[in-house]
């Protein structure tokens, strides 16, 4: 055994196709009788809200929505989601989407049954007490939500992005239903799957991550590198869909243990200054950071190249590490969505001030496996540039 570890998550997990007609009987099961359903209105249009509602209404379950979900959220929406919660007098707060829907329940949930408000609980283990029991759903495999004790906000007046992280953020219930995902368009499919493959690598190459974390994010490599390019091209194939489920939920078990490291701190600042999407810029970055940590996990960036499917043999290891870069850019061409910095529009004289702001993002870059600074941060900005 390397090292002491620990290993924690959802306390409980269901996973298969139609596991969404569970809910009723699962928010039940958790002595609660009034939920809260919070969600971003482009679910309405998959038919979702009539399902809940029959759902829900056949259980006898008083139900109310929150309905107002955005893309990379304010923390301001987590205090609207409060007062319905409130005026609905909810007992359980169900989020059902990726995981801007998931992020604004977990907050609200903690919110509306302790005394402080959003920005009070910003921070690592700042929130008080248990909140209301919380129900995950994702319909997309991406973020792992549903499994993390972490919920991300933009701070607008700020132009930063800051979360909550609290062990009382971790849902009661994931519950993960591989349809659900089959709406999720070809470019959305792409960028969700390169953050869950993301948060397999970087849980994999954290300074943090043990035998047991590293099964799991070694497992979600291999799942979505096996099968993004057909969820991608081929929406309505349901078994890669499954499998891109099962392979994010990896991923997000693996980084609630391990942690993630220096892609998320660099790419923070393109979500809160730019408005970029965690999924985009996280794939933006990614490359690039991987190329800079090479030299500081180079038997592990070996494996991953070995897992997506290059041949490694008769290589150094160094070579073989360097496949592993090879193979995530293949991926996210293969998957349409290669993009660089410039191409987004990110301006380089404003690399020292991302990378000022990066810095700050200081627990993934200490899980980071090589040490970054200031002027090591402005480099990987212009190599992804």
């Amino acid at each position: 055994m390397k090292k002491l570890f620990s290993f924690t998550g959802a306390r409980k997990i269901v996973f298969g196709n139609g596991a969404i007609n569970s809910l009723a009987g699962e928010i039940k099961e958790l002595g609660a009788a009034r939920p809260l359903i919070v969600f971003d209105p482009s679910l309405a249009k998959t038919g979702i809200q009539d399902s809940l509602h029959d759902i829900l209404g056949k259980a006898g379950l008083k139900y109310s929505f929150f309905e107002k979900v955005q893309p990379e959220p304010p923390l301001e929406l987590v205090e609207e989601g409060v007062k319905i919660a409130h005026k609905g007098k909810c007992d359980v707060v169900v989020g059902i989407g990726g995981g801007s829907a998931m992020d604004i329940a977990k907050a609200v949930a903690v919110c509306a049954a302790n005394k402080g408000k959003a920005v009070d609980y910003l921070g690592l283990n700042k929130i008080p007490g248990p909140g209301l029991p919380k129900i995950m759903i994702p319909t997309t495999a991406g973020t792992g939500s549903e499994v993390t004790f972490t919920a991300v906000f933009i701070r607008k007046n700020l132009k930063k992005k800051e979360g909550m992280n609290s062990p009382f953020l971790y849902p009661e219930l994931a519950l993960l239903d591989p349809e659900l995902t089959l709406t999720l368009p070809p470019h959305a499919t792409a960028t969700t799957g390169i953050d869950a493959l993301c948060h397999a690598i970087e849980s994999y190459t954290s300074i943090n991550a043990s035998p047991m974390s590293e099964t799991f994010s070694l497992e979600a490599i291999q799942l979505i590198s096996d099968n993004l390019r057909t969820a991608v091209h081929n929406g309505s194939d349901l078994v890669a869909r499954e499998a891109m489920l099962l392979g994010s939920l990896y991923a997000g078990l693996g980084l609630a243990n391990a942690g993630v490291t220096a892609v998320h701190s660099l790419s923070y600042p393109l979500g809160g200054k730019y408005g970029i999407s965690h999924g985009l810029a996280n794939t933006v970055m990614l490359p690039a950071v991987m190329a800079y940590n090479l030299a500081g996990a180079q038997e592990k960036f070996a494996t991953i190249a070995e897992v997506m499917g290059e041949q490694v043999e008769g290589m150094t290891l160094r070579e073989a590490a360097f496949l592993a870069v090879d193979a995530v850019e293949a991926l996210i061409e293969d998957c349409d969505v290669y993009v660089t910095l410039e191409e987004l529009e990110i301006k380089q004289e404003d690399f020292p001030e991302l990378a000022k702001a990066a810095m700050t993002v200081a627990r993934p870059l200490a899980n980071n496996p090589r040490k970054i600074s200031l002027e090591d941060a402005i480099e990987i900005y212009n190599d992804a540039y």
